[in-house]
């Protein structure tokens, strides 16, 4: 990125800090909690960037004082030594992000393959994002269960919200939890094995952020505006007058009337309104498709071979298939110590990213 663009983030972040030291700004919960979640993205590009100019000045420094004293050559060879990794860090917090890595969580655990040993499965998995989100201070609460005979859940469903509250983070539950989606399979012996065989069962992991409160804007070149006589009760005053508004909003076709204020101001006041309402509505519905499109991508069938992840209990192993992870401490990731696997899936796509941006 250019030094105008780095400019720009930095007036950006000195911008948004000014912004949320205004009180009035705080009114509106949405608006500093968006304002607050952009300045968290942006503080550490700006430390960071901080960090790269100080060891720039400090080398270049250094460099000229080495001509007079020779005791400054060494100094000077440690500080060029540190500026690749300082840039390679800005490099790194300048990758695009996810647009929900501060969002809080839906999941929905759903036993497949393997019947009752299946949701006893899934039962342990709930468990484990529990114990999880308890560790981090998250809050958890169970919005839907539907219970197995013998204690397990065929199907729960569980929201997940950082301890961030009404403070903006950078990076929320999904940042973290976003790679759990897919197949999850156990290897054990079954509690309704009297043979002592090891089974192979499977349960599905969805996951997909809860979408927050949509706020609609309205540009007024997008909207057609009728006056016609009103054909309604309201006495003389409204019956030989143009106050009637007919509100057409150009993109989507949605169309409001409204006659029943005495006023014209009145009626397009109050169709305005009616409008930002449907609009409201109609962004919401497009936001839950897209967050149940994503939701349908993660798990096709709850089947064996789908697999993300793989318990293996005999083993007391857990392996994670996509980016080749294998730990033996399957019974401490269970009790809700998932940092180590997790860290490496961020990791991968982190590396990820980067490639695809040098290419």
């Amino acid at each position: 990125m250019d030094s105008s663009s780095l400019r720009g983030l930095l007036d950006e972040h000195a911008e948004l800090e000014k912004q949320l030291a205004d009180p009035a700004v705080h009114a509106d919960q949405t608006r500093a909690r968006k304002l607050g979640r952009r300045y968290a993205e942006l503080s550490p590009v700006v430390r960071a960037i901080g960090e790269l100019d100080s060891a720039r000045g400090d080398l270049a420094a250094a460099q000229e004082l080495a001509h007079e004293d020779a005791g400054f050559a060494a100094e000077a060879q440690e500080i060029s030594a540190r500026i690749p990794a300082l840039e390679s860090k800005l490099t790194e917090l300048l990758l695009p992000r996810d647009p929900y890595d501060g969002s809080d969580v839906v999941m929905e655990i759903k036993s497949g393959e393997g019947g009752e040993e299946s949701a006893l499965f899934a039962g342990d998995l709930l468990r484990m994002y529990l114990r999880y989100a308890e560790r981090h201070g998250w809050k958890a609460e169970v919005l839907d269960s539907v219970d197995s005979d013998l204690g397990g859940y065929k199907d729960v469903t569980i929201s997940l919200k950082s301890k961030g509250g009404n403070n903006a983070v950078a990076d929320g539950v999904w940042a973290r939890l976003k790679y759990e989606g897919g197949v999850h399979r156990v290897q054990r012996v079954p509690a309704t094995e009297s043979q002592g065989r090891i089974h192979t069962s499977a349960a599905g992991v969805l996951i997909y952020p809860e979408p927050e409160e949509v706020e609609v804007e309205i540009d007024p070149n997008d909207l057609r505006i009728d006056v016609f006589r009103s054909s309604g009760p309201g006495g003389q005053s409204v019956n030989t007058t143009d106050s009637a508004v007919r509100v057409t909003h150009l993109p989507t076709g949605i169309v409001v009337s409204c006659q029943n204020e005495k006023s014209q101001i009145q009626n397009r006041a109050r169709a305005i309104q009616v409008l930002q309402a449907r609009l409201q509505a109609l962004a919401e519905e497009e936001a839950a498709s897209k967050a149940a499109d994503a939701r349908r991508s993660q798990v096709r069938t709850v089947d064996r071979s789908e697999r993300v992840r793989t318990y293996n209990f005999p083993e007391n192993r857990i392996s994670d298939h996509r980016v080749n992870y294998k730990a033996y401490n399957l019974d401490q990731v269970l009790d809700g110590d998932l940092d180590a696997v997790l860290d490496a899936l961020a990791n991968a796509d982190r590396e990820e990213r980067l490639a695809s941006a040098g290419s």
